[in-house]
């Protein structure tokens, strides 16, 4: 009997609804990737590679990597930490979304003076290996709750005396007359993929998403600097530009003195950067937003 054909179409797994949906499908289409969605609207087809989309339960996506179903997945931090394993998905890429933060809360009101308040109470979670291993690095023997859902209303069932649980604004925690009182572990989304680099078209459709995602990622906060300065002046102004690349300085016609300098920046360029470079002799500055780079 043959051996089933290789596939050669990459498949990247999103969650299909939940926070990390319509920002997952947003990245993905500004790495110019485009879909048709099947009826069932679990599947899509990539129309313009060879990349297809599986739309899943967050909670599926290590697994769907690690069993080869998938060669990539987009997922919270949090999901590929609890399930991290030999054969497990590893984070590849941070991507600066989703981002929240699995914290110990115990009722309003309740004092905590330090990891060892936690000795021998039950905490309710689902999240039982980070927590346990939160727990161990910090010297404390207490109870694991274990839930599949609605673990903040476990102290007012006293089913537990705190909860392990993802935190965003808080909300949901006043709500439910609980405090935050320990960070676990700070989570966002991330590019989880299998440490072998699969072979063949796959491969080289996983590196060229991968050099697209980064290229997407670093000009989110990236700006074009655009100036006039005397010549004189373009050492200290370059000294100035925040997070630059070496800018690429020109002659201006008609002025013996004056250049034109451009330059991209890496990261935020505030009102305090524009206004130091101006008395260093900057002029005529213009600060414009990047929408595509590669490198």
């Amino acid at each position: 009997m043959s051996a089933p054909a290789q596939r050669e179409r990459l498949r990247i797994a999103i969650q299909k609804s939940g926070r990390l949906a319509e920002a997952s499908q947003e990245l993905l289409a500004r790495c110019g990737l485009r879909f048709r969605v099947s009826r069932d609207r679990l599947f899509c087809f990539g129309e313009n590679l060879a990349v297809d989309l599986l739309l899943v339960r967050d909670d599926d996506i290590p697994a769907l990597i690690a069993q080869g179903a998938c060669d990539l997945g987009i997922v919270g931090r949090n999901i590929v930490r609890e399930q991290a394993g030999a054969d497990a998905a590893s984070e590849i890429r941070a991507l600066g979304f989703g981002r929240c933060r699995l914290s110990i809360a115990l009722p309003t009101g309740t004092v905590y003076a330090g990891p060892h308040t936690l000795r021998g109470l039950r905490i309710a979670t689902t999240y039982p290996v980070l927590l346990r291993e939160w727990l161990g690095g910090q010297g404390v023997d207490a109870h694991i709750v274990e839930l599949s859902g609605s673990v903040e209303i476990a102290p007012r069932l006293g089913t537990a005396d705190a909860i392990c649980d993802l935190v965003s604004s808080g909300a949901t925690l006043a709500a439910n007359h609980l405090q935050e009182v320990a960070a676990v572990l700070e989570s966002e989304a991330v590019l989880a993929g299998s440490c072998v680099r699969p072979g063949g078209q796959r491969g080289e459709l996983r590196d060229l998403l991968i050099r697209r995602i980064d290229g997407v990622l670093q000009v989110q906060e990236s700006r074009l600097i655009l100036l006039r300065a005397p010549r004189s002046a373009v050492a200290e102004i370059a000294r100035l530009l925040p997070n630059a690349q070496a800018p690429t300085v020109s002659p201006i016609e008609g002025s013996d003195g004056d250049v034109a300098l451009q330059a991209v920046c890496f990261g935020a360029v505030t009102w305090q950067h524009l206004e130091a470079m101006k008395q260093a002799g900057a002029c005529r500055m213009l600060v414009l937003p990047v929408e595509k780079m590669l490198a």
